[in-house]
């Protein structure tokens, strides 16, 4: 008996499927992205990814006391970057999309999580790499494993066919825009092609209680390629940034059912793999002998962890008239609030200059306890008077000119002591229950932004 064949209309930006083509999608508002796909849907099996190991699921609604957790509830990582960042370990059954830009690392990371999970029974399926090429990477990451299994397959039949054989206890797909499913014929990177493959694989991890983790392409925007849908069906989505030119790769979540999503990851792009950053703060900070104007230390705050982070700062006078405002790692709304802020309500003539503003690393920063060293940067550069190298500030600066208190100022003090810090300058309002004389380093309590100016430049 034939199947009758039906197609149907897919956006191609959010995967809204429409039964006639349409100029402009009524989902994401993108016009011109319909593509026509012929969908077959066939009678599938509901036992194809039953795992003989595991206990088959019931379909009864549960108490939540009668619920039984596993013996072991995560699997604990040898890359603690990556445990810090998944929130403590991989979830038994849980569906995690690494996504990145081509050439940043995302298949050696990926390899090497797969080498470092001995004595566990590891699947790495790659529709993009043949045996030979993942041997090549696996010799240069030289790290012992007899229990890590290459397959290379894109047809998810197929691949669940040695699944259901091999039973593997960690599942890697690299990447998920390469597989095809033969329930639906179109071609592989389609919108159908990759929801239908995610859908499987997520059954197949729910079912099987496995592990598994997708690669996924990012577009030209920046955006994970496919439909959006794929980011809401998985558990866990990474991203893994930085620059091709630069050795350090950051690891961030940008959604996360098991843990926070303030959490950042660094590594060291080396010959032999990535190397964990332990101490994210040495790199953050260059070593200078010499003092130089227009720099300042800041302590933040990235999820649980503490960075002390390198903020430069460059004023100087406009050559064209209209000042240039530029900020790399920074918002430059928030750079052009506090000039403001600087104008008006402290009398530095910084309309008429030009203000340019990095932070070192290459890291991007949120956290608003950073904003004092931001202007004590663009004091610096303004005067020409270098900051002492002694020094770090902590505290946001409202419109007033205030200096407010930030969360965690413990943390940061404690973070800039280790470093070898010697004063630390905090708001005035964040000494409640806080006992300034407990640390070896000096803590410079201020309200207003003409006390840190008089302070550093007096």
């Amino acid at each position: 008996m034939s199947t009758k064949i039906k197609t149907s209309f897919f956006c191609q930006s959010c995967g809204f499927q429409s039964p006639k083509w349409l100029g402009k999608c009524t989902s994401c508002n993108a016009w011109n992205t319909f593509v026509e796909e012929v969908v077959v849907k066939e009678t599938r099996n509901n036992q194809l990814f039953t795992n003989s190991t595991t206990k088959p699921r019931s379909n009864k609604p549960q108490a939540l006391p009668t619920i039984e957790m596993g013996s072991q509830q995560r699997y604990k990582l040898n890359d603690e970057e990556l445990n810090r960042v998944l929130g403590g370990g991989i979830v038994p059954g849980s569906l995690v999309l690494f996504a990145g830009e081509p050439g940043i690392g995302k298949s050696t990371l990926m390899l090497q999580l797969a080498l470092q999970m001995a004595p566990f029974k590891v699947l790495y399926i790659s529709g993009e790499e043949s045996e030979q090429q993942i041997k090549m990477r696996a010799e240069r990451i030289n790290i012992p494993n007899n229990e890590l299994y290459i397959l290379t397959e894109t047809s998810t039949q197929n691949i669940f066919a040695q699944l259901q054989e091999l039973q593997p206890q960690l599942v890697i797909v690299d990447s998920i825009q390469t597989l095809y499913s033969s329930h639906i014929e179109s071609s592989p990177g389609s919108v159908s092609q990759i929801r239908e493959c995610t859908a499987e694989l997520l059954r197949y991890a729910k079912e099987s209680n496995t592990p598994v983790f997708l690669i996924g392409h990012i577009t030209k925007d920046g955006s994970i390629a496919g439909p959006k849908i794929l980011e809401h069906m998985v558990d866990a989505v990474l991203q893994f940034e930085g620059d091709a030119h630069y050795v350090y790769r950051l690891l961030r979540s940008t959604k996360n059912r098991f843990g926070s999503t303030n959490e950042l990851g660094i590594y060291e792009m080396q010959g032999y793999g990535l190397r964990e950053v332990s101490n994210p703060s040495e790199i953050l900070i260059t070593n200078r002998d010499e003092q130089l104007s227009g720099v300042a230390i800041a302590a933040t705050i990235e999820g649980a962890r503490p960075l002390l982070i390198e903020v430069q700062a460059l004023v100087s006078t406009a050559a064209y008239g209209t000042p240039q405002r530029s900020s790399t790692g920074f918002d430059l709304r928030r750079l052009s609030m506090l000039l403001a802020v600087l104008e008006k309500r402290c009398g530095f003539r910084l309309g008429i200059k030009d203000v340019f503003l990095n932070i070192a690393g290459g890291i991007r920063v949120d956290d608003p306890a950073i904003d004092l060293a931001v202007v004590v940067a663009v004091l610096s550069s303004s005067e020409d008077i270098a900051v002492n190298i002694g020094y770090c500030c902590a505290g946001e600066v409202g419109l007033s000119g205030e200096i407010r208190p930030v969360s965690r100022i413990e943390q940061r003090i404690y973070e800039a002591e280790k470093l070898g810090f010697k004063n630390i300058i905090i708001s005035k309002y964040n000494v409640k229950g806080l006992d300034v004389n407990k640390f070896a380093i000096k803590v410079h309590l201020v309200g207003k932004i003409e006390e840190v100016f008089e302070l550093l430049f007096a």
